[in-house]
């Protein structure tokens, strides 16, 4: 038997068969990919250069402190400004009880003026016919002591509502004796002087021991004059 050479025939692939082939990655698949990964660097290299910083732990727990400080102080004004608002209130109202009372209290000055108006026209005028005028007076010693009590009025001028004002000084002079008989001249008080319509002088002065009171002249002068506008003599009478 003789052996040959033999020759395993090479494969050929046929129209209908099928062959295995190694394939790569598909460009669309990495064209996408690469899309991604530079769109998530540029956000984050756009965060980092150009948006707001990123807080640390730290700042984190100040800004919430801080807010809730904040809430805090808000919740303070807004209590505060109630408090305002009811303190506004309530000094609305006061003002509006004290407007009413002024009120009344005009209306009762009003009234007042009116009576004092007619009782100053019963009283009997100053016998001199002097304004200011001397239109009643009460002079009592008790105890080596003069209480006197003066009514001075000033009159009207015609057509007006008003008297002027006037100043000046009020001068108690008392005429008596010692108990040796010598009659003397007692300067009791001067006083200052200021009045509108009308004013009562009314007080006590101490009398010189042994000294006994009969009568006191009363004598009023205008500011910077000594000239006498009025006077009036007045008797004493022993108090009890």
């Amino acid at each position: 038997m003789s052996f040959g050479s033999s020759k395993r025939p090479a494969f050929k692939p046929t129209p209908y068969g099928y062959t295995r082939q190694r394939r790569g990655i598909p460009r669309w698949l990495v064209l996408l990919i690469s899309g991604i990964v530079l769109g998530a660097g540029g956000v984050v290299f756009l965060q980092r250069s150009y948006g707001p910083p990123r807080l640390t732990a730290e700042q984190s727990e100040q800004l919430r402190m801080d807010l809730n400080s904040a809430n805090l102080e808000k919740q303070q004004l807004q209590t505060q400004a109630k408090q305002l608002r009811t303190d506004l209130e309530q000094a609305r109202q006061s003002l509006a009880d004290q407007t009413g009372k002024l009120e009344q209290l005009r209306a009762d000055h009003a009234s007042m003026e009116a009576g004092v108006a007619e009782l100053i026209a019963a009283i009997p005028p100053d016998p001199r016919g002097t304004s200011p005028g001397i239109r009643a007076a009460d002079m009592v010693t008790r105890n080596d002591r003069l209480a006197y009590n003066t009514l001075l009025i000033q009159e009207l001028p015609e057509g007006a509502t008003e008297a002027p004002a006037f100043d000046g000084a009020i001068k108690l002079i008392a005429a008596g004796h010692y108990s040796n008989g010598q009659t003397v001249y007692v300067d009791i008080a001067t006083l200052p002087l200021h009045m509108g319509r009308y004013t009562q002088i009314k007080g006590e002065s101490e009398l010189p021991k042994g000294f006994r009171a009969r009568q006191v002249t009363v004598q009023i002068t205008a500011a910077g004059s000594d000239k006498i506008t009025a006077t009036r003599t007045i008797r004493v009478t022993q108090g009890k």
